[in-house]
């Protein structure tokens, strides 16, 4: 019954899940460089820009300093409405622009601020054809009085600068793309490293009980199976939480097998928030070593607490075990390669927000994964 229903659970599996490389092409929307211009962020760098040139606008106008404040005040006026609804209207209208290719998307974009600056140059100018004759004083020269320069002129203008930001914005999308795909090409060689180390300890323990218990290395056959089922699924991308607790509850039934009543492993992960994303393997190989290094060497019995709770928009998980007073000199090295390659994962999948700790008392030895929230 056990065999057969784990292979229906498989085909079950297999049935649902679809290739890598078909579900990234659906699950990833082409990207559009440009950023999104209604964060705050972007909104200062829109307003700096803006001043910029009208800095620059000013002073190859001007002859003289007594006018160049007056003069700065209506430049900078007209470019911060210029640049403000130039970035409203592509901020509304990025989601409909990354439908497209790269191509199509800029030539829509130069043409939607060709619009913009063509609509503002227009509602100027006739605000101040039919609004500039009542007016008098020092304000009274604010307005156009060329229609056909005024416009071609913003434009000209306008396009330079476009080009020049569009620009920018393309060559830094470039840069990052290039880093996140450094990224997860490290991410991947550290997952290929962690593999074959929890799979020679599998089968490890599938070799100690073929022969004191074929019944249960059946069972651990197919525990191992359902294990790699599971890392397989999700090699190049996070997984949930959950997922990663199932898989650490496999490999925990499969040393409880091996080692019996010496090993005692407690869980309080209730407060986790399932649905948070995490590195594949990360949570399993640290029980592992927690197993390997300090349930196994002891004599006796030996516990193994894994503690998880969310504090803000931070998640912990915590392993710990006892620490073997004797008979683990042999051992120490490979649970620090396995602590550094979990420490790099998790530096990489997080952008540096990730930590793992470790505290040894002379007891106990407890490592901490720190994470930031994340659907």
């Amino acid at each position: 019954m056990r065999r057969e229903s784990r292979h229906a659970g498989l085909s079950r599996s297999g049935a649902a899940s679809k290739p890598l490389s078909e579900r990234d092409n659906q699950a990833t929307p082409n990207s559009f460089y440009l950023p999104d211009l209604c964060a705050p962020l972007a909104v200062l760098g829109v307003v700096l820009i803006s001043e910029l040139v009208a800095i620059v606008f000013t002073l190859a106008g001007q002859s003289g300093w007594p006018f160049f404040f007056q003069a700065l005040a209506r430049t900078s006026l007209f470019f911060l409405w210029m640049g403000l609804t130039a970035a409203a209207l592509l901020c509304s209208l990025r989601p409909w622009l990354s439908r497209f290719s790269t191509r199509v998307a800029t030539l829509l974009t130069v043409l939607a601020v060709t619009l913009n600056i063509v609509l503002v140059s227009e509602a100027i100018f006739w605000l101040g054809y039919f609004w500039g004759p009542h007016i008098t004083g020092d304000v009274s020269g604010w307005f156009p009085a060329n229609h056909l320069f005024f416009l071609s002129r913003n434009i000209a203008v306008g396009m330079l600068v476009l080009f020049l930001v569009l620009r920018y914005f393309y060559i830094a999308d470039q840069w990052q793309t290039n880093v996140q795909r450094e990224a997860e090409a490290r991410i991947h060689a550290l997952q290929a490293r962690i593999r074959p180390h929890f799979l020679f300890n599998s089968m490890n323990t599938i070799a100690a009980l073929t022969r004191t218990n074929p019944a249960a290395a059946e069972e651990a056959v197919e525990d191992l199976a359902d294990l790699f089922r599971a890392s397989l699924n999700v090699s190049d991308e996070k997984t949930q939480i959950k997922q990663e607790l199932e898989t650490t509850r496999i490999y925990q039934r499969m040393e409880q097998q091996r080692l019996g009543e010496r090993l005692v492993v407690e869980w309080d992960v209730d407060s986790l928030p399932m649905r948070a994303r995490i590195p594949a393997l990360t949570i399993q190989p640290l029980v592992e070593n927690a197993i390997y290094h300090g349930v196994e060497p002891l004599p006796g019995r030996g516990i193994v607490t894994i503690d998880g709770h969310q504090d803000g928009d931070m998640i912990y998980v915590s392993v710990s075990n006892p620490v073997p007073r004797s008979g683990t000199t042999a051992r120490r090295g490979g649970n620090q390669i396995a602590l550094g390659n979990i420490r790099e994962r998790l530096k990489l999948a997080f952008d540096g927000r990730a930590t793992l700790d470790v505290v040894n008392t002379g007891e106990h030895y407890q490592v901490t994964i720190c994470f930031p929230y994340q659907e």
